[in-house]
């Protein structure tokens, strides 16, 4: 069991890096805008996220409230990407602090990942 939740947590990890990586290339690569990939990157990482905050039979406790704070960032990335994408489609361009905002979301999350045990 514990073997299936290491993949998970892979999946979910590369679901971050796809996120992330898109949300890079656009922001170094000049154009600052939001694509297809990065929806797919948060929609990996989301999936596999909610998987990991599952009862796996695990010796130790969960922390949800990590869980939960993970969720609502998450969901605002989703917001902010889907707010981003409209705007796109209709043509305008995605403001500046929404755009940054989504990376450094992103990069936040993963650091609480990372650092609140």
């Amino acid at each position: 069991m514990e073997t299936l939740r290491h993949i998970v947590l892979f999946v979910h990890l590369i679901g971050f890096a796809v996120l992330f990586g898109a949300w890079a290339a656009q922001a170094f690569g000049g154009k600052r805008e939001f694509s297809r990939l990065m929806n797919i990157g948060m929609a990996i990482a989301a999936v596999a996220g909610l998987a990991l905050a599952a009862p796996w039979g695990l010796s130790y406790e969960l922390n949800y409230v990590k869980v939960g704070v993970k969720l609502v960032i998450l969901l605002v990335i989703g917001a902010l990407l889907g707010i981003g994408l409209a705007r796109q489609r209709r043509g305008a361009a995605i403001p500046s602090a929404v755009f940054w905002l989504v990376g450094i979301l992103t990069a936040a999350n993963a650091a609480i990942a990372a650092i609140w045990r």
